[in-house]
């Protein structure tokens, strides 16, 4: 944690901060990305939120959320002395908002990921937090802010979600540490885990069954493969988070060690999320197919249809079983 020092002194040098995150943005990056922007505001800097796409609405309970802005919503001219990525292995992840960076502004790339190829001038990276969030807290209490509800708030959600509610190996002694300060602000986790996981609407339980009742298995059961068609995904609602609760069901399955679900996102293009619930690393699996992660959890692309990818895909990881 020697940079976390060395992190702050390089971002008082700076007035201006634009802090975008990784499309398709879970809680983890998005909290960071509140939290982050919070500390530099009190500390009297200017900030801009952009990411590609606007937030989806089930987020829209997180604090400060209603300052974040998308690609289509910016202003046409962009003020800023340096670029701050969260919740980043690779710059390209932040999809769109490269194009319309300036590239001789300096960047901050904070994150957890082992997979980082720390790309940026300055880099704070700690695979061993469980979360950006958590790396966060550190470098705030580094420099001794003082914390707030809205602070709180969106780093526990960050925590929390990346842990899959403190339930996965990353969660260490430290994370509860860490959470048990957070909670001293009346945050009620409670409420904040319902918002997220216990709101799912009606009409999509119904279609949500269908892709469970048509996931596949192989390699004697120890491989979960869903297939998740363009048409299928537009039936579900912005406030279901679909893949998350097709890992949560799977995870749960006797027999089970990698989950793949392959997403079509055009007619060669595939998107790739992967889940370990065993000793194979899917951050390794996820490196081989342009993506990366953690050894739990782990994302990728092909530039292929489904059926293509798919090939792929199974003769990869049976590799690593």
């Amino acid at each position: 944690m020697m940079k976390l020092k060395t992190t702050l002194k390089a971002l008082k040098k700076y007035h201006g901060f634009l802090i975008s995150t990784h499309v398709n943005p879970d809680p983890d990056a998005l909290c960071s990305e509140l939290a982050v922007a919070e500390y530099l505001k009190s500390i009297g800097k200017e900030v801009m939120i952009l990411n590609e796409e606007e937030v989806p609405s089930r987020f829209h309970f997180l604090p400060g959320v209603k300052q974040m802005k998308s690609l289509g919503s910016a202003p046409k001219t962009l003020k800023y002395d340096a670029v701050l990525v969260v919740d980043c292995g690779d710059f390209s992840r932040i999809g769109r908002v490269c194009e319309v960076l300036d590239k001789t502004k300096p960047v901050f790339n904070i994150d957890h990921h082992i997979t980082n190829d720390q790309f940026g001038q300055h880099n704070l990276v700690e695979p061993k937090a469980s979360s950006t969030a958590e790396l966060l807290f550190e470098l705030f209490e580094k420099a001794k802010v003082k914390l707030t509800k809205s602070l709180a708030v969106n780093l526990y959600t960050g925590i929390m979600t990346d842990t899959g509610s403190f339930r996965y190996e990353n969660t260490t002694a430290r994370t509860h540490e860490i959470v048990s300060r957070l909670m001293q602000f009346d945050i009620q986790p409670d409420k904040l885990y319902r918002t997220l996981y216990e709101s799912i609407p009606l009409k999509d339980i119904e279609v949500f069954t269908q892709v469970i009742n048509n996931f596949s298995s192989v390699a004697n059961g120890k491989i979960a493969c869903v297939h998740l068609r363009k048409s299928l995904v537009a039936k579900f609602s912005e406030d279901f988070d679909l893949r998350d609760a097709i890992f949560k069901f799977l995870r749960s399955v006797q027999g089970i060690e990698v989950i793949v679900i392959l997403t079509e996102i055009g007619r060669k293009e595939t998107r790739l999320n992967f889940r370990s619930t065993s000793k194979v690393n899917v951050a390794k699996i996820a490196r081989y197919f342009n993506g990366g992660g953690h050894r739990k959890a782990s994302g990728g692309r092909l530039d292929v249809g489904l059926k293509k990818a798919n090939d792929l895909v199974i003769a990869k990881i049976k590799k690593e079983l």
